[in-house]
């Protein structure tokens, strides 16, 4: 019990969304096994205590008194609400670290927050204690905020200035407002970044030289040994479905959980994938389909032939699927969670990315790490029949898998004892030891 009452306090604080809640859930796991207590502090939705309390005993969480209105938050595009969430919630994040100093005495270490939860480090500075700043997304993408353009198009080939643009997220102003506040580090001390040096060296490097504060690559953190850490409830009978599939013949689809497709591209996919003669596996989650509610947007005659070739759930057990020998390449949108995930894996990808951080990551699976091939322009049938045989059925897959495969190995001896990422850990949990 001793040991116990004297275990130092970390409090992590995510954007309440999955995508950004996943990889800092998997951050507190690695942290409470190298003896840390955990405070998941959740701000404006109970996404984080109600899905994740049973799964990680001993983790305290907090949800702050909801700062927006709903009608408010309806109304919002994601950096709208980024941006009002964090004018929002300063106050009542203050009155929460006065609270856990009452519960449990002068025993934080630091607050860690997500890059785009920027109102942790003014408490934080307020309140005298140590911050750390917890990217979800690339090194590289990081990178590519900090200097001019041009400059970062020269430097790091192969990203492209349309790469680099602040695509899918509106209005191109806000985003640019919101970069700046990402990429000020105020008085944070350190940033974590779920990266390897294996993956992207030149990015690593260029962080820690220019930054000025200590930086932590010591991902891909979903290897942590943790529960499940999807939050709605997944469909497991995809994997009996595929224990029925030939080796490396599936395609597996799913582009996240916020994207959104338009009917028609739906119904050019769906006519691909048949004609590849390919079975395949494919996530449609409800609301990913514009206007409409899921797969019955779909013609009879779609329904059926997909039925017959493959296998449609709302979602899907991700990890285990990407591990499962039937997979031999992965349909990804490119969120750093899904091409981390692929490639830990040793899969192939077909990239279609809908956003600015997502076609840089795109650019470094296709150009870089050749381990994938990219869907560009509009979709259409003959072009997603192709790129799923290129990548399943042609001699291109077998070399873009054989190269997936290097990075595997090469991301596992990252995380062993002596790699880079386990003694990225171990450096960053004795700072910790010595604030």
């Amino acid at each position: 019990m001793e040991k116990k009452e004297t275990m130092r306090r970390i409090v992590l604080v995510p954007v309440p969304a999955q995508g950004h809640v996943t990889p800092m859930m998997q951050l507190g796991r690695a942290l409470n096994l190298k003896g840390f207590s955990i405070t998941v502090v959740q701000v404006q939705f109970d996404l984080v205590s109600s899905s994740y309390s049973q799964q990680f005993p001993g983790f305290q969480f907090v949800t702050l008194p909801k700062s927006l209105p709903k009608y408010e938050v309806e109304g919002l595009g994601q950096i709208e609400f980024m941006m009002m969430l964090n004018k929002t919630s300063e106050a009542s994040f203050k009155d929460c670290i006065g609270q856990l100093f009452l519960q449990h005495g002068n025993d934080i270490d630091c607050i860690i927050y997500d890059e785009f939860m920027y109102f942790c480090g003014y408490v934080a500075q307020e309140c005298k204690l140590p911050s750390v700043i917890f990217s979800t997304q690339s090194a590289t993408n990081h990178v590519s905020h900090h200097e001019k353009q041009e400059k970062v198009v020269e430097n790091m080939y192969p990203l492209r200035y349309k790469d680099l643009l602040p695509s899918g997220f509106g209005p191109v102003e806000p985003v640019l407002k919101i970069r700046v506040e990402v990429v000020n580090k105020r008085t944070a001390s350190a940033v974590i970044f779920n990266t390897t040096s294996c993956l992207e060296s030149l990015s690593v490097s260029w962080l820690k030289q220019e930054l000025g504060i200590e930086v932590y690559a010591l991902g891909p953190l979903h290897v942590t040994p943790s529960p499940p850490s999807s939050l709605p409830e997944e469909d497991k009978g995809c994997i009996e479905w595929l224990n029925k599939q030939k080796s490396r013949s599936v395609i597996y689809i799913s582009v996240g959980t916020v994207a959104q497709m338009e009917t028609k591209e739906i119904l050019e996919m769906a006519w691909g994938l048949c004609n590849s003669n390919q079975p395949f596996l494919w996530v449609i989650r409800p609301g990913s389909i514009l206007g409409s509610e899921g797969i019955e947007a779909l013609p009879n005659e779609v329904s059926k032939i997909i039925s017959e070739r493959g296998y449609i759930v709302e979602r899907a057990p991700q990890i285990e699927v990407l591990r499962h020998p039937a997979v031999g390449g992965f349909w990804s949108h490119c969120g750093w969670n899904s091409t981390l995930e692929s490639i830990v894996e040793g899969v192939p990808l077909i990239c279609r990315p809908f956003q600015s951080e997502q076609n840089v990551n795109a650019a470094y699976i296709v150009s870089v790490w050749e381990a994938g091939i990219q869907l560009e322009g509009e979709v259409e049938r003959g072009k997603v029949e192709r790129a799923v045989k290129r990548l399943i059925v042609d001699e291109e897959g077998t070399g873009m898998r054989e190269r997936a495969l290097v990075l595997k190995e090469k991301l596992k001896a990252s995380l062993r004892s002596g790699g880079s990422s386990y003694n990225a850990l171990d450096e960053f949990v004795n700072y910790l030891k010595t604030k």
